[in-house]
């Protein structure tokens, strides 16, 4: 599969898939190929993207868990410098792991992307002083058809890494800390998020 490597069904969740591009490092640095649609379909994997996005956020920023109701979009995200844990939740109707999710940690050292398919809740969590977040979307993005599920759901139970304290099902408010002391950085809106059991999903 040219200059990829793809582990699929992570977690056991249908779709949702790590991608490994091949490093050629030497004396001066390194070069990768971040995107190649050749070697995307050669994967079996029949995406055409049509937006990229890219953030920088601190620790402690927790982003999520979003998605679009009506207009759902697959996402290929990486960090390219900093740390973040990862999550997506599987929100497909009639899917055998309805409200399962899966997590990991993406790095600019690790350099591994994540792919997540329509269907699906997805936030992060900053680990590093400062980390930069971009992801390619296969639709644009609709403001008025944003959909949120709260980051400390007991239903779903992300044990999210290097948050201290009781906070699973607790009221999302900035109280919650990392355990270095770090606040834990929420939007109002992400704050007051709903229940997955709550959310009518698309």
């Amino acid at each position: 599969m040219g200059q990829i490597s793809v582990t699929r069904d992570l977690g056991g969740i249908e779709g949702l898939c790590v991608i490994e591009s091949t490093i050629h490092l030497d004396a001066r640095g390194y070069f990768m190929e971040t995107f190649n649609q050749k070697d995307m379909y050669e994967a079996g994997l029949y995406f055409s993207f049509v937006q990229d996005n890219q953030c920088m956020s601190t620790k402690g920023v927790l982003r999520g868990l979003h998605f679009q109701k009506n207009f759902p979009q697959t996402k290929l995200v990486r960090v390219i410098s900093g740390r973040v844990y990862d999550v997506a939740v599987d929100l497909r109707i009639g899917s055998p792991t309805f409200g399962k999710h899966y997590g990991l940690i993406l790095s600019g050292d690790n350099r591994k992307q994540y792919l997540i398919p329509r269907g699906f809740a997805h936030g992060y969590l900053v680990l590093s002083d400062t980390a930069e977040f971009c992801y390619k979307c296969d639709d644009f993005y609709h403001p008025d058809d944003e959909g949120g599920i709260i980051w400390n759901d007991s239903d779903i139970g992300i044990q999210w890494p290097e948050v201290a304290g009781d906070y699973l099902g607790k009221e999302s408010r900035l109280e919650f800390a990392l355990e270095d002391g770090s606040p834990l950085i929420l939007s109002e809106k992400d704050q007051k998020q709903p229940r997955l059991k709550d959310v009518i999903t698309f």
